[in-house]
């Protein structure tokens, strides 16, 4: 069992925290907003920081699920970041979905400090989080990644190293552009359901048994016709993550012609005020256009 720190109590790091603890490690936790970091120790039993250099004190590992690039750095960088903590060997494990770039930039931060890096963003959602079932897509060299494989067993289903730092992200960026490309296509397909009178929900249910049928489908058709889109994966944060694969294709010479079409639409569930609704809010588009309302 190891000495670690986690940085980030959101709907993912929250429970990924407590599956730690659970395991028998020893977890000190930072959030910016101290009061989540309090119930959390006090739900959990572990120990929490004012900052992520007090949080990284002694830690074996720094596991970190923040927002984007520049939330990543903040907790980083700095005096009171976590580089500024971390002994000599200790080894950064993040879970946040960021570009290759900021991950590439701190890894060689780290490394000219003596620490190691690993990328790993995850995909399952809050769902999986708490279940401790999801599925981890790393980046970094081998020793770091062996050794942290251990520690993310805590809350994994599935753990795969893909290459270098940046591999991990590359790897989320092919997640998100898949789900963009079914989440259009399920909305598309429950609407026309819908519309040609036939009980979408059980429409669902048989074509997920065959050719047809994805996670999607599978998990999210059933809240799609009731209209329910409180939970999962915010479009703000779908929007975040398809920009930075966009950004990468760009760079690539890659075309990503449904990529950016459902970012497209997804920008429109933005205007109207679905910003913090699930992914699979990109009905609610055929709602509106056919003055269903929303």
């Amino acid at each position: 069992m190891a000495k670690l720190a986690f940085l980030g109590l959101g709907v993912m790091g929250y429970p990924m925290a407590g599956h730690l603890q659970k395991a028998g490690h020893q977890v000190t936790v930072y959030n910016r907003t101290g009061a989540k970091a309090k119930k959390w120790a006090a739900e959990h039993g572990g120990n929490h920081a004012p900052t992520p250099r007090e949080a990284a004190d002694g830690a074996a590992f720094v596991m970190a699920c923040v927002g984007n690039d520049d939330d990543l750095r903040s907790v980083v960088l700095g005096e009171d970041g976590a580089f500024a903590g971390m002994a000599d060997g200790a080894i950064f494990v993040d879970h946040t979905t960021v570009s290759a770039i900021v991950s590439r930039e701190l890894a060689e931060e780290g490394a000219s400090q003596g620490f190691g890096w690993v990328d790993a963003p995850v995909s399952g959602g809050q769902a999986g989080a708490e279940n401790g079932q999801l599925a981890i897509m790393c980046g970094g060299e081998d020793a770091h990644f062996s050794a942290a494989r251990p520690v993310m067993d805590a809350y994994a289903k599935a753990v795969e190293h893909f290459g270098p730092v940046g591999a991990g992200q590359l790897t989320k960026m092919v997640n998100q552009i898949c789900i963009a490309g079914l989440v259009q296509g399920m909305s598309e397909a429950l609407f026309f359901a819908m519309e040609a009178g036939l009980d979408a929900k059980k429409v669902a249910g048989l074509v997920s048994q065959g050719a047809g049928g994805s996670w999607q489908l599978a998990n999210r058709a059933g809240t799609v016709v009731d209209n329910k889109f409180d939970h999962g994966f915010a479009v703000d944060w779908m929007r975040k993550d398809l920009g930075i694969a966009l950004e990468q294709a760009g760079e690539m010479g890659v075309s990503l012609p449904v990529t950016a079409l459902v970012d497209q639409f997804y920008g429109d569930v933005q205007g109207m005020g679905g910003g913090r609704w699930d992914t699979s809010s990109l009905i609610q588009r055929f709602r509106k256009l056919a003055g269903q309302g929303v």
